[in-house]
């Protein structure tokens, strides 16, 4: 089970590092981040409540696909998936070297801090992580939480 988990973890830490290189290509997990030009739609060098106010509304209204001034969970997975979709062809695109249409193991990007974390939480520099160094990092990172909730998660 700890190698089920600590695997989920690299994987979570990949994820991390995908989402940080696309945000530093001008992408979040909204989407492409606006820039001043774009917010400022009268184009007077400020960014005023109003312009602000308009441009949730275009969300909104983007998100509410059949127009009745509700988004619905449906409408809010459609968008969800629109962005998943864009996302990962953007993925593909990026880091598929080899032209095939499909990301192998070797072509997923790789976190910058790759194995600094790993590094860091063996504390001991035994080549392993230790139930001791584990639950020491878990403290550090304020812990146990669920879902970024605070809730307390079950032991196995």
């Amino acid at each position: 089970m700890k190698h089920v988990t600590f695997i989920a973890a690299l994987v979570a830490a990949a994820s991390v590092a995908a989402g940080g290189m696309a945000m530093a290509k001008g992408k979040g997990h909204h989407g492409p981040k606006m820039s001043f030009e774009e917010i400022d739609a009268d184009g007077n060098g400020e960014i005023t409540k109003a312009e602000i106010q308009a441009m949730k509304k275009a969300r909104f209204s983007k998100a509410d696909a059949d127009g009745d001034g509700k988004v619905t969970l449906e409408e809010m997975q459609a968008r969800a998936q629109e962005r998943a979709n864009k996302r990962a062809a953007r993925m593909l695109e990026r880091f598929d070297t080899d032209g095939d249409g499909a990301l192998s193991a070797e072509e997923l990007p790789q976190p910058r801090r790759a194995g600094r974390m790993f590094d860091r939480l063996d504390a001991d520099d035994s080549g392993g992580i230790s139930k001791e160094e584990f639950e020491e990092a878990r403290k550090r990172r304020g812990g146990e939480r669920r879902h970024g909730r605070g809730e307390e998660t079950e032991q196995n």
